[in-house]
């Protein structure tokens, strides 16, 4: 009988699962999905480790299944297909962690509602990520529940990294730099040394660009920096998300456009970025396949701001000697490693034009005093590895 642990990747309208074997001596994933268009066409599909298709269903448009029903269904799902083998955990990513939760915390009386005061700081990520933890609790109740979060991995971040120029009785209510793709980031951390010891014991920037974007500087595998701060829409501009924005330009939305913290949240999280710039997408592969001016404009902002970010952590880690690309952009398109690897020149990063139109893993040439990687993310292993500490 094997131990099994299920993974939940909770969102607004979809939830990614990952079921792993835990037994020894590693961790080993048997199977993976997601549930999409919760409240609006719920479609669900799981498949094998290596890909191949187990099942799928489409419950139709006008269908609100809701994060209820989806949780039901994947329970019923999991239950018909493990057999003898036994569920002995649940691990949930949890995007912000705050100050108290500095690691992955198991979930006990209270813990869900102290997570809950935290949804002002992660407003599109918090709520969601917390609904199928009470949801697995009433289904299954005494199963135990592992919450891992984005923050944890950031907290070993010098306090002036962490810190904003305003009054102390402000940063004193948790009005900070959090940084976050945490686990993202801790994943590199211990896989970075198969690839590159020296870099793991030094200093590595690694990219994660997705449609949620950031960078952190890495010194012997601890965050020391990271563009994301109190929030998850600083730093790189991002599908729909802007980035780091002046303060002021908040003021003149309120005072000359008349918009209330509703409709700058919606604008700044949701009608920016990619999809605001180029008023086309928010999808970089739409992006890099279209001839419009906007779209090429779109990339070179997107780019020119990673290589801005670079030369700034570059700055906080003492200087580099590795550049990780991961994530959906980071790991599938070589045109925008291309393009931020030049403006990585001057740190004395040589790309290999041929190794990077490959998909790497080294992509810098032998003679880069900089090495460059595209190292692919698997944060649902870090969730599943976190999980099984906490029991």
């Amino acid at each position: 009988m094997a131990d099994l642990i299920l993974v939940l990747n909770a969102g607004s309208s979809s939830i990614k699962f990952s079921l792993f074997d835990a037994g020894l001596p590693a961790l080993s994933l048997q199977l993976k999905g997601q549930v999409e268009g919760l409240y609006t066409a719920p479609r669900f599909a799981a498949k094998t480790a290596d890909g191949q298709l187990l099942e799928a269903k489409d419950w139709g448009a006008g269908v609100e299944l809701g994060h209820q029903g989806a949780i039901a269904h994947l329970v019923d799902f999991l239950q018909s297909r493990r057999g003898e083998h036994r569920l002995v955990a649940v691990g949930h990513r949890v995007v912000h962690g705050g100050l108290k939760f500095v690691r992955a915390q198991r979930i006990g009386p209270g813990i869900v509602e102290e997570l809950a005061t935290l949804a002002p700081l992660a407003p599109l990520h918090q709520p969601h990520n917390l609904k199928p933890i009470a949801i697995v609790a009433a289904l299954r109740p005494g199963l135990p529940q592992v919450a891992c979060f984005d923050t944890a991995f950031h907290r070993s971040q010098p306090e002036l990294a962490q810190a904003f120029a305003l009054p102390a009785a402000i940063t004193e209510r948790g009005v900070r730099r959090y940084g976050f793709h945490g686990l993202s980031y801790e994943y590199i951390a211990g896989v970075l040394g198969d690839y590159d010891a020296g870099a793991a014991a030094g200093r590595s920037l690694v990219a994660h660009l997705g449609n949620g974007s950031s960078m952190c500087a890495m010194v012997g595998g601890r965050s020391v920096a990271s563009t994301m701060g109190f929030t998850a829409v600083d730093g790189l501009p991002m599908g729909t998300r802007c980035g780091s924005l002046d303060p002021g330009v908040i003021l003149y939305l309120m005072d000359e456009l008349g918009m209330d913290a509703r409709a700058i949240e919606a604008l700044v999280y949701k009608q920016s970025g990619l999809l605001g710039v180029s008023g086309l997408s928010s999808d970089m592969r739409a992006l890099l396949a279209s001839e419009d001016e906007r779209a090429r404009f779109a990339i070179e902002l997107f780019c020119y701001r990673c290589g801005r970010e670079l030369g700034s952590l570059a700055a906080a880690a003492g200087g580099i000697d590795a550049l990780v690309f991961t994530a959906g952009i980071g790991e599938h398109a070589p045109a925008i490693r291309e393009k931020i690897c030049r403006h990585a020149a001057w740190l004395g990063l040589q790309l290999d034009p041929a190794a990077n139109a490959a998909g790497g893993p080294r992509i810098s040439s032998a003679a880069s005093r900089v090495s460059a990687w595209v190292i692919p993310t698997d944060e649902e292993t870090m969730i599943a590895r976190h999980t099984l500490a906490a029991l």
